[in-house]
């Protein structure tokens, strides 16, 4: 009614390469001299200033291109700048030393899902306080992190455009594929990309997409930067569609007296331990996994880290050892009790983190193999867990505890093209999916006396 803007905060998510730089730096050059802000402060934000000068740039370019623009706007360095009203258009990066004293009429905020917190967003906005109208227009790809500020603005987003909240200053546009889309059809990649055919290239899509259906590596990355979609996490490796179909059930009563392999992930303080069994049978890998944790704290850890790991003690899917550190003493009984009840012909181990118990478990009559955490270890049996999981030859029973980390796992690839798990990269806990991959190799190889580990033993890699 008054003739001022309405929108205040626009959030824009919409696939790369359909110009969100391009429309961003428009959009700026209009909140610099058209609203005839007096001493407007305009800034391209994002968490570096290297990527806050992207759409400044662009901004550069349409000034310098227009001669409409450059007789208005004077270009220097990381500015530009309208004398007649003293107003400003430059790059603001998180990485500066301060962003205090900034009074905003405008604001791009670059690749929001990159915003680790919310501390550049609320700078900014607490800095509009004195504007008539001022705008902060958020632009980005889907992101991984639901506990960001990103994913935030989002369901914001996605309760006003539902009218589950009232909100006529906050606009949001999202271009993605639907949930139930097969991402394989390329008749739905124009809902992620407006700009198909134009700034986005269907021969390109078509490339990155094959290379996405033959590795799984690969699929994360395909799906959030050019569908838009909002996937388990950056670099996930196990497709969780593939994973949930070999959820075949597992009977550990019909399991007992036969033959299988064990992997053994120790946490060092408080991470959780697991010990997977793999059952190879009739071509299948049946898995029976166990987990511990910690006992002390169990309840506040479940809500700081929004894992409900109480509940799973509680449910019986996981066991709390007393203190706050895992007892090895526990896992030791325990193992005596499942060698009564399975024939346990090995146990892979990480090398370097179990000596002592290493040794006691060998003193118990099992075997322990040592086994690397690097490529030359890891590679060949987490391929082969990725060539079970597509060819629904792993049965793992829907296990909650690990479904929920093979959803956390990120690969690292070397040069070669040998992939192992990634505990750095991945964003929650994976110990599960690293024993099962110990597990599956020791069962893969199980006859091969060309393997190292079989004619070592322990003591001599100083175990």
């Amino acid at each position: 009614a008054d003739g001022l803007r309405r929108f205040r905060t626009a959030y824009n998510e919409i696939a790369r390469k359909n110009g969100k730089s391009t429309l961003s730096a428009g959009v700026g050059l209009y909140l610099l001299f058209a609203d005839k802000e007096p001493g407007a402060e305009v800034y391209s934000a994002a968490t570096k200033r290297d990527q806050a000068r992207i759409v400044h740039g662009e901004a550069i370019r349409m000034v310098r291109a227009s001669p409409a623009l450059s007789s208005r706007i004077a270009i220097f360095r990381d500015n530009l700048s309208v004398e007649k009203t003293a107003s400003k258009f430059e790059p603001l990066g998180a990485d500066e030393d301060t962003l205090d004293g900034l009074n905003v009429h405008g604001a791009i905020i670059d690749e929001l899902h990159a915003h680790k917190t919310r501390g550049v967003l609320d700078v900014i906005d607490t800095a509009t306080g004195s504007r008539r109208q001022p705008l902060l227009f958020e632009i980005t790809t889907a992101g991984f992190d639901r506990q960001s500020v990103c994913w935030e603005q989002h369901e914001y987003g996605r309760n006003v455009l539902e009218g589950l909240v009232k909100d006529d200053s906050f606009f949001c546009f999202v271009a993605s594929i639907d949930d139930d889309d097969d991402w394989r059809n390329r008749e739905v990649w124009i809902k992620a990309n407006p700009n198909l055919g134009i700034s986005v290239k269907i021969d390109d899509l078509e490339r990155k997409a094959e290379k996405a259906k033959e590795l799984p590596a690969s699929q994360n990355a395909f799906r959030r930067l050019h569908l838009n979609q909002w996937t388990e996490q950056e670099d996930r490796w196990i497709e969780m569609e593939g994973w949930k179909r070999c959820d075949a059930p597992v009977d550990p009563d019909e399991l007992k007296g036969l033959e299988c392999y064990g992997g053994l992930d120790l946490s060092s303080t408080t991470d959780v331990t697991a010990v997977i069994l793999v059952f190879p049978l009739e071509g299948d890998f049946h898995v029976l996994p166990f987990f511990w944790i910690p006992k002390d704290n169990i309840r506040k850890r479940s809500e700081r880290d929004k894992v409900p790991y109480d509940v799973w003690v509680r449910e019986g899917l996981m066991f709390a050892t007393e203190g706050n550190i895992v007892d090895y003493d526990a896992i030791r009984m325990f193992f005596r009790e499942l060698v009564k009840i399975y024939n346990i012909k090995e146990v892979a181990l990480d090398r370097w983190n179990a000596t002592q118990l290493a040794t006691q478990l060998e003193g118990d009559g099992l075997t322990m193999v040592p086994f690397g955490q690097g490529f030359a270890s890891m590679s060949a049996p987490t391929k082969e867990l990725e060539k079970l999981i597509l060819g629904r030859r792993l049965r793992h029973g829907g296990h909650p505890v690990l479904q929920w980390m093979a959803g956390n796992v990120a690969v690292k690839q070397d040069a070669a093209g040998n992939l192992k798990p990634a505990k750095d990269k991945s964003r929650e806990k994976i110990d599960g999916i690293v024993a099962l991959i110990m597990a599956i190799d020791r069962a893969t190889r199980h006859g091969d006396e060309s393997s190292v580990y079989e004619s070592r033993g322990l003591l001599s890699l100083g175990l």
